[in-house]
């Protein structure tokens, strides 16, 4: 195809998802000069009390409670939702597919089936769940962010669905992605670019980018996403919600489509991304009680745990535990407000009674050289064999052709660590694969070794970190995954929970530190706390590998120790 051609695919594209709106739905676009647009839900007159009501119930499980005792139907509370998410669509781009009748359909199947038997069809009857655009639904098109996978309809559900429809839950949206999926925002020729509704200036993250926005909008109760780098924990961090990261094949990946499909030493992995933490919980636990192992041959047959929940590594709930800080990862420093949310969280961990240590950071650089270094192993063929089935350009850059922010980074860390660019043969991948082993049992050897440091009889029970060096950072400036990604080369199970806010009158800047990479550098130089205040500021929570109920129990702990310490 010509450019000609290309750029005529994608904006019919668009123009097909713009006449899916009703023309009943569509508000008054506020003014560019307004960044913060999450007031407008209620300010712009589309919902009624009722519905925003419901939509405003971030408690999964109290939204669950009244789906499944009748107080609110499926599709009064699908049609809420999906008005909400219109209205997020209109001001930050999120969504790619808007299918409502499809979807008020499945509502009244799940509120019928509960008026005939009186039950429940599963843990998630009536709920509606948005989803990634790369979960398959049969009879849709998932186009992933590529013009040449336009029109490429589904002839199949992805496994993810299928067991969603087996719990009951209602998909309802798919939500936008970057082109190639390995950016840390979102961005693509087909849908365009989403933005933070904290500050329409910055981006949401990535590659969940369209979920990251859309969740904090509260157009979607719970989203789901996908992660590996960093592309649950990012725009969690970014748009202030909860997640979850698990470990390789512990949800089920099956028939979703993805950008370098067969590289599978680093693999991606699903999770949920909410306003709460009880909607984490209690995706995770319907989607391993429904046995994905049943559907997906790699996912890991291990039933959930009640006493993995119930921290039975960890002393058990209300024992005393030890948590490590890790307040720097001796890559880039991070900005004032991350080292604010960490200083809280330790002295809310330790109000509490637990122990707090710094983390001693181990082989950082190699690890990330080796995880980097798979990634590119291909040097980009999979996603240029995507680009030239349109002829669209390979994105080089997530910055605004117009209007772009400054940002004095020629080039990422991750490019300058790579040295001359080529395609790798199969040997020299299978030494990669081979050092990513022996660097995974090195970090588990260091983490063993703190059990004598923590005064409990045990290792480090949990890490805590920064999700991302900065909170949300204009469009084109995030270039650092480090943060994230180290939990997917080490395939560790990993939180992001929000803590607090930018304060531009707490978060002044700091004195410049010895960089230690031009990164670093201009990481530091982008910092500026007038255009950063008022946006969320999440840390990470990283516990073993195949640890997800442990992870989310200790982030409890940890939430709940901010929350009674804020309130002192």
């Amino acid at each position: 195809m010509t450019q000609q051609d290309w750029e005529a695919l994608c904006a019919a594209r668009k123009q097909r998802q713009l006449d899916s709106i009703p023309n009943g739905w569509l508000i008054r676009s506020p003014p560019d000069e307004q960044y913060n647009v999450t007031d407008i839900p209620h300010t712009c007159g589309l919902l009624t009390p009722r519905e925003l009501e419901i939509t405003d119930t971030t408690n999964v499980e109290l939204l669950l409670r009244k789906l499944h005792t009748a107080e609110w139907s499926s599709v009064e509370v699908t049609t809420a939702f999906y008005k909400r998410a219109i209205i997020a669509q209109q001001l930050t781009n999120c969504l790619t597919e808007i299918f409502i009748e499809r979807a008020l359909l499945r509502a009244r199947e799940v509120d019928d089936y509960f008026r005939t038997h009186g039950k429940v069809v599963g843990p998630l009857h009536g709920l509606p769940i948005s989803l990634k655009d790369q979960f398959c639904l049969k009879g849709l098109e998932t186009i992933m962010g590529y013009a040449g996978w336009i029109g490429r309809v589904s002839d199949t559900d992805s496994v993810l669905v299928e067991l969603l429809y087996e719990c009951g839950a209602v998909p309802f949206v798919r939500t936008n992605v970057p082109q190639t999926l390995q950016w840390g925002e979102t961005y693509n020729h087909v849908f365009g670019r989403t933005t933070n509704p904290y500050n329409r200036y910055m981006t949401p993250g990535g590659s969940s980018g369209g979920e990251g926005a859309l969740v904090a909008m509260r157009g979607s109760p719970l989203g789901v996403g996908t992660d590996i780098g960093g592309s649950l924990r990012i725009p969690s961090a970014f748009c202030g919600l909860y997640t979850l990261r698990p470990s390789y094949e512990r949800l089920p990946y099956c028939n979703a489509v993805n950008s370098q499909e067969g590289q599978e030493s680093v693999s991606s992995v699903l999770g949920p991304m909410a306003n709460s933490l009880e909607g984490v919980r209690i995706f995770t636990k319907a989607i391993i009680d429904a046995a994905p192992w049943r559907k997906d041959p790699l996912c890991v047959r291990k039933e959930w745990s009640e006493r993995e929940y119930a921290l039975g590594d960890h002393g058990g709930r209300g024992a005393q535990m030890c948590f490590a800080i890790m307040w720097d990862n001796g890559v880039i420093k991070p900005h004032p407000p991350l080292k604010r949310a960490l200083e809280l969280v330790k002295s809310a961990l330790e109000k509490a009674g637990h122990t707090v240590i710094d983390w001693n950071n181990h082989r950082h650089l190699e690890i990330l050289k080796n995880g980097t270094s798979i990634f590119n192993a291909d040097d980009g063929a999979d996603y240029l064999a995507a680009c030239a089935l349109s002829g669209e350009p390979l994105i080089q850059t997530m910055s605004p052709a117009t209007d772009a922010h400054e940002y004095a980074l020629d080039e990422p860390l991750a490019r300058t660590i790579l040295g001359e660019r080529r395609h790798l043969t199969a040997y020299e991948l299978w030494q990669l694969h081979k050092e990513k082993r022996a660097l995974r049992k090195s970090y588990l050897d260091h983490w063993e070794a703190t059990v004598d440091k923590t005064g409990t009889g045990r290792p480090v029970d949990a890490i805590i970190s920064p999700a991302v060096a900065y909170p949300a950072c204009p469009h084109g400036c995030n270039s650092d995954d480090f943060y994230t990604s180290i939990c997917n080369y080490l395939d560790y199970a990993a939180s992001v929970f929000p803590v607090t806010s930018v304060d531009k009158a707490l978060d002044m800047p700091v004195a410049p530190h010895d960089f230690r990479n031009h990164e670093d550098e201009a990481v530091y130089k982008m910092y500026d706390p007038v255009l950063f205040h008022g946006l969320p500021v999440g840390l990470q929570l990283i516990g073993r590998t195949l640890e997800e109920e442990g992870v989310i129990a200790m982030t409890e702990v940890v939430v709940e120790a901010v929350k009674d310490f804020e309130q002192a």
